[in-house]
């Protein structure tokens, strides 16, 4: 099955001897030219002169299709041809007219996403739910190559149905998945797609993913899904993990089989039910009991000398800090993150209206970042905030979920986060020097080293132990407020970091690393001091300007060309070809194929190769099927 299309230059080498001819040049330009003499290459190329030339002079018609059925608008729309296609429109031609497969030009124009020819044929009475003969609609051929901006604009603005299914009972998030396509996954699953839905053959779209071995598709699913998603059996009874296993996609299978595990994790045993109650009461507990044996048993203990002034003034302080941390503690584990309001319940009023649930003109939408889309709150979320999978909401600016403090750290807490283990380690820094200076001081302690520390054992047990859990905890807690501090001092967050070659917005020219938000060092930390958080504002850099790309990039060329529209990775070939012999004698074929091979199977082949297999036969590669069996549809 392919995935685009693309226009390819094919050049008959057994010509090359016509260049030593005096007039090759001129008959080469005339030959290129042959190229646009019929309306549906014109049409093809957009050459709106040639295509004016033959209809009002030579008498063409624009209503009539090929000997196969093509019409010149459906050539037009397929390379966003405006200008051509509103000529043949306002020549009489109808905007739903089909083809031998009962696809319009508005499925045509799904294919390359050309949103602006599909715009005019909406607004000249295109219908937008206009199924072909296998049922796909125009949301299914976008999905099934990618265009995920043409499916955004298409449901929006013209009301298309994202979740139809089709004859086989597979929507266009089936589609998605298959071809793995997830900023497509992304955007049906917002616009309220069924994950769950199952074809004829029992399969979901995770089905789909993992048959294909799609491990991108298959994360997106899982994390807009349930554990129930996890457990469906297709037709033949296997699930998606024992799918991707079956067809040697070992990594997609350890993935399912590991989400499996964690799901039961989170909601079902004993740590799950323990990680929803966090562990902040857990750590309030060990923070007050090593308190009250710092203060029992070091500063109060009656076999140890009191205390002088400035030792007093140093011990205290170490209490003082730790209680000050617990007051930042406690803010940070109560505080707000920067949760997003979800918006899971919409009205009836708004379930069959899109527009009036998602702002077209979301500058994140407009722009075309889908990875800002979540799936499971349905909101589109700042760039750098992301989905808690256990807090189950979207936080800004969103570090990491801290199972310490029983809360996210995000945007609004990350100061009280910070604060707290900055004030802790200084704490446990002044707590254990006092207590080892007592140990060492104390003037009943024998002279020789065994002799202390079995003195120590016996005498100064409380404070033995504040020593040993005072400098374990040291040792993590230090190493952790090391690396937010110089986290801060960048402006970037600890899932940033754990998934910078992930995110594109850290991805600077030639795909390295590159953190648009860090300002300096001390800019950073100056802001992160007074305001609490960083601003997300981001340095532009000046990128060099690139040339143009046509939507049909055809350069000349002094040899025989044809013009073929050729489906990449299944071998279809779809286009007008004109070409001439090694003898000059011209000759004029269409290159599109006819029919589809429409042929299922009943149940799930896992036995077959997971490879497309080659038709030539799928026009457009419009009808192209997900069938596992000895045989499949279309360019499977």
């Amino acid at each position: 099955m392919s995935s685009e299309i693309e226009v390819e230059e094919i050049t008959d080498q057994s010509a090359a001897g016509n260049e030593e001819i005096g007039g090759g040049v001129q008959q080469q330009q005339e030959e290129e030219e042959s190229l646009k003499n019929d309306v549906y290459t014109a049409a093809a190329y957009g050459d709106l002169e040639k295509l004016r030339n033959l209809v009002e002079s030579e008498g063409c018609s624009l209503t009539k299709p090929d000997d196969l059925g093509y019409r010149a608008l459906q050539w037009a729309a397929l390379n966003n041809r405006v200008a051509a296609a509103q000529y043949i429109l306002e020549r009489g031609a109808d905007v739903n007219a089909v083809d031998l497969t009962g696809q319009t030009a508005l499925h045509w124009s799904a294919v390359r996403g050309s949103i602006q020819v599909a715009e005019l044929l909406l607004e000249e009475g295109a219908r937008a739910n206009a199924a072909d003969i296998y049922g796909y609609q125009t949301t299914h051929v976008a999905a099934q190559y990618g265009q995920t901006a043409f499916i955004y604009h298409i449901v929006t603005k013209w009301n298309a149905d994202p979740d139809i299914p089709d004859n086989e009972g597979r929507s266009p998030l089936h589609w998605a998945a298959y071809k793995g396509f997830a900023d497509s996954i992304r955007l049906l699953l917002f616009l309220d797609a069924h994950r769950g839905r199952q074809d004829k053959e029992g399969c979901t779209p995770l089905h789909w993913a993992a048959i294909r071995g799609n491990l991108e598709a298959c994360t997106v699913l899982v994390q807009a899904g349930k554990k129930d998603d996890l457990m469906v059996a297709d037709n033949t009874g296997l699930t998606p993990a024992q799918l991707a296993s079956d067809k040697n996609h070992r990594q997609v299978a350890f993935f399912l089989g590991n989400a499996r595990k964690l799901f039961e994790k989170r909601y079902e045993g004993a740590f799950g039910r323990l990680s929803k109650l966090g562990l902040a009461p857990a750590l309030l507990f060990v923070i007050f009991g090593l308190l009250l044996t710092y203060i029992n048993s070091v500063i109060m203990a009656s076999n140890l000398p009191k205390l002088t002034a400035g030792s007093a003034f140093f011990a205290w302080m170490g209490v003082l800090f730790a209680s000050s941390g617990l007051i930042l503690f406690y803010r940070c584990s109560c505080k707000d993150p920067g949760f997003i309001k979800p918006n899971r319940n919409e009205s009836k009023d708004t379930t069959d209206e899109p527009l009036l649930k998602i702002d077209i003109l979301d500058p994140a939408l407009v722009a075309g970042n889908w990875s800002q889309l979540c799936a499971t709150c349905k909101i589109v979320r700042p760039l750098r905030a992301k989905h808690c999978s256990t807090c189950e909401r979207c936080v800004e600016q969103f570090d990491h979920h801290c199972p310490w403090v029983s809360n996210c750290v995000g945007k609004k807490n990350k100061w009280d986060f910070v604060g707290f283990l900055v004030l802790e380690v200084f704490a446990m820094s002044l707590t254990g020097a006092v207590a080892l200076t007592r140990l060492v001081t104390d003037p009943l302690a024998p002279s020789s080293f065994g002799a202390w520390l079995q003195h120590v054992g016996n005498q100064h047990v409380g404070v033995l132990l504040f020593l040993v859990s005072d400098f374990s905890l040291f040792i993590g807690v230090a190493a952790l407020t090391v690396m937010q501090i110089s986290q801060v001092g960048r402006n970037i967050t600890t899932n940033e970091m754990a998934n910078m070659m992930r995110y594109n917005y850290l991805r600077g020219p030639g795909g390295r690393f590159r953190n648009p938000y860090d300002h300096g060092c001390k800019k950073n930390c100056s802001d992160f001091l007074i305001n609490g958080y960083n601003e997300d504002i981001e340095i532009i850099e000046s990128a060099p300007q690139s040339e143009g790309i046509n939507m049909m990039p055809i350069s000349s060329n002094n040899n025989n060309t044809s013009l073929n529209l050729t489906m990449q990775n299944g071998g279809v070939v779809a286009g007008h070809s004109h070409q001439t012999n090694g003898h000059g004698r011209h000759v004029h074929g269409e290159g599109h194929g006819r029919g589809h091979d429409h042929v299922h199977s009943s149940g799930c082949s896992h036995g077959t190769s997971n490879k497309p297999k080659t038709d030539s036969s799928a026009p457009l590669g419009l009808g192209l099927g997900l069938g596992r069996g000895t045989r499949s549809r279309g360019a499977l």
